[in-house]
């Protein structure tokens, strides 16, 4: 049987990285497929591995055209422009498309599908989501026979590490994130990582596969982690709690629910000791219960790996549709928003004189809400104060009203923050 032809588009750290596993003689890549052909912006640039062997393509959309290529490997990045435009150029002429995009999934990913189920090419990106850890294969075959309700993971190495950091060395969020950006962690513009974005994509994709809707990221609600600030990394630690950025998919009774936020989990949480660049998953799922995935979220080993699993998985005729069902039998998920409750952490910084205490706890009764935990931490020299509860369970509602009504106080120097207590998976509808 004839080896299929390979052309990646992309050269940067994982790019390079499929590269060198066929160009070691990877036994299982390269009994059935070759690489014949690679592109990307500059030729010149030196990427730790002979390139001589293969043809290059100075356009990826023209690689992604090339009738001799039965497999395109989009590693450019980006939702749009030009990697947008070769993954739909080798879709609609039948190739197979293997990407670690998760953006352009996230966004474009119905559309895709809908060109693969057209034309014949397969799509796939185990690459696009936690790099060498197997999520997406999980989702569409480990827990096919179970009903998925929730997926609550840890997508982004970027925000673990800068929030592991912080706890481990006490300092603040933009020194961590100037070190990270120092070691290659984070980007120059790293907005799309402590913003929460990156994660969205990939919760996205997940969430598509395991509820069996249609992707989308518009119906994601975004927060990073910007916020985050040394006392409540401590304030935390005196609670019991850890903060990390979670990335949620709910089946709730009102449809699916995605968020990604900052939140507060108890030590003994799955997800709780996650730390430094790694990326986890557990999915609550029946009749299997709760599954835990954790691993290098990447990184070159890691997501070559994948995206050589994906390759391997075509050649031995192994794939199935993007999203784990044919695009007719993928929900479209509602556009509400179920209204919020459960336990909640609210920072305030106050102006330390009599009578702000009582003012706060006043507004907090008007729109009864019970404080489950108080801390205020001792007036030194600054002119403000950090005061730190956890609420009992309540609506969210009730706590935004109550915060804007301590905001109109005038005792506050910057706006509270407001944080969930991360709690299990509800089960519902049995």
């Amino acid at each position: 049987m004839a080896k299929l032809r390979v052309g990646i588009a992309g050269l940067g750290t994982v790019g390079a990285g499929v590269v060198k596993l066929f160009a070691g003689g990877h036994a299982r890549l390269c009994d059935k497929l070759d690489l014949v052909a690679v592109s990307a912006r500059d030729r010149t640039r030196s990427r730790g591995v002979d390139l001589s062997a293969y043809r290059w393509v100075d356009d990826p959309v023209a690689l992604a055209a090339d009738p001799s290529i039965d497999i395109f490997v989009e590693l450019m990045g980006g939702a749009e422009g030009t990697a947008k435009a070769a993954v739909e150029t080798a879709l609609s002429r039948g190739a197979h498309v293997v990407t670690a995009n998760k953006a352009l999934l996230a966004l474009h990913g119905a559309r895709l599908a809908q060109l693969s189920e057209k034309h014949g090419g397969k799509l796939l990106f185990e690459a696009a989501v936690g790099g060498g850890v197997p999520m997406v294969k999980a989702l569409k075959e480990a827990v096919a026979g179970c009903r998925a309700h929730a997926v609550t993971g840890i997508l982004n190495g970027t925000c673990n590490y800068i929030l592991t950091e912080m706890e481990a060395s006490g300092r603040s969020f933009a020194d961590v994130l100037a070190e990270a950006q120092r070691l290659g962690y984070a980007e120059a513009d790293p907005t799309t990582d402590v913003g929460g974005f990156d994660a969205a994509h990939k919760l996205t994709i997940l969430s598509a596969i395991a509820f069996g809707t249609l992707p989308d990221y518009d119906h994601v609600r975004i927060e990073g982690i910007e916020r985050v600030s040394r006392t409540d990394i401590q304030m935390a630690g005196k609670l019991g709690y850890r903060i990390k950025l979670i990335a949620k998919g709910a089946l709730t009774e009102q449809g699916v629910e995605m968020h990604v936020r900052p939140a507060l989990l108890a030590l003994d949480h799955p997800l709780a000791n996650v730390n430094g660049s790694l990326n986890a998953l557990v999915v609550d799922a029946e009749p299997a219960g709760q599954l835990t995935f954790i691993g290098r979220g990447a990184g070159e080993g890691p997501t070559a790996a994948s995206v050589a699993s994906d390759l391997i998985e075509l050649a031995e005729g192994r794939a199935g549709y993007p999203f784990a069902r044919p695009l007719a039998q993928l929900a479209s998920p509602p556009r509400a928003t179920p209204a919020e409750r459960g336990r909640y952490y609210v920072r305030l910084m106050v102006i330390d004189r009599p009578g702000v205490v009582a003012a706060i706890s006043d507004r907090l009764a008007h729109e009864q809400i019970s404080i489950e935990s108080f801390l205020q931490m001792p007036a030194g020299e600054e002119p403000a104060v950090p005061i730190v509860l956890t609420t009992q369970a309540c609506a969210r509602a009730p706590v935004e009203a109550a915060l804007k009504a301590i905001q109109a106080l005038d005792v506050t120097t910057e706006a509270p923050y407001l944080m969930p207590v991360e709690q299990p998976a509800v089960r519902f509808g049995r």
